[in-house]
């Protein structure tokens, strides 16, 4: 009885694979579900509270998220110790180390008292011209560009830079912060030039003082394809056709 049961499966498959091409059978990997994700940003915290009310603690713990395929997002380390970047399920955590040097360790048992992230299956090139090459200049472009777009939104950036500065958080334990000025106490600044670089960026008209500084739309952290040197984006100059920006895929 169980060879005539292959000899009727075997019949089967033939006529449906050589005579029929257009019928399906279902197998135990075609039952596999397919999971797309929803590619918005979710915004934990926030960080005029950081920064006026000094809630520093955690309000996120990366390592407990429950989907981390194709993660990415950005933030402080809690205590603003540090800077976190994660690129498509890996996590990257910036300290300082003295003025010039910085330690990066690749984890995803990290903590931020505010952060943003997305899991994000398939990117689109969107096109960029030459001329846009500092931070003022792409958030203008992202502005025009995707207005019928769904925002908020993340976006990637691979580039070389003529040059860019970064910073880390650098709070001394015990610190109160009560203002910017008191959560920059210890923050070190870190000049890069003429490297590779990936970009990931975070744009909002909506999240001002909430996941972006007061006076822009735009939240981006760097991070040097050597992964020697990550952080949050100050200042850039980006090299003249050596530009590739992407966003989620519709």
């Amino acid at each position: 009885m169980k060879n005539l049961k292959s000899l009727v499966a075997i019949i089967a498959a033939f006529f449906c694979f050589v005579l029929l091409p257009g019928c399906n059978i279902t197998t135990a990997s075609s039952n596999k579900k397919v999971v797309k994700h929803d590619s918005r940003p979710h915004i934990i915290g926030a960080m005029k509270n950081v920064m006026h009310k000094g809630e520093l603690f955690a309000r996120i713990d990366l390592d407990t998220l429950a989907d981390k395929e194709h993660l990415y997002g950005m933030g402080p380390v809690e205590n603003l110790a540090g800077e976190i970047l994660v690129w498509d399920g890996i996590g990257y955590k910036a300290g300082v180390l003295t003025d010039t040097t910085m330690n990066i360790t690749s984890t995803l048992a990290l903590k931020a008292p505010f952060f943003g992230y997305a899991n994000i299956d398939e990117w689109q090139q969107m096109p960029i011209p030459d001329s846009i090459s500092t931070i003022a200049q792409l958030e203008q472009y992202l502005d025009a560009q995707t207005t019928t777009k769904p925002r908020p939104y993340f976006f990637k950036i691979k580039a070389v830079v003529i040059s860019a500065k970064v910073h880390l958080m650098n709070l001394p334990p015990g610190t109160k912060v009560s203002s910017p000025e008191d959560a920059r106490k210890g923050q070190k600044v870190y000049t890069i030039n003429n490297q590779e670089v990936d970009l990931l960026g975070f744009f909002s008209k909506e999240h001002q003082t909430i996941f972006t500084h007061h006076d822009t739309w735009l939240h981006i952290h760097l991070l040097t394809t050597d992964k020697k040197i990550m952080g949050h984006l100050d200042e850039m100059e980006l090299k003249r056709g050596k530009v590739a920006l992407y966003l989620p895929k519709d």
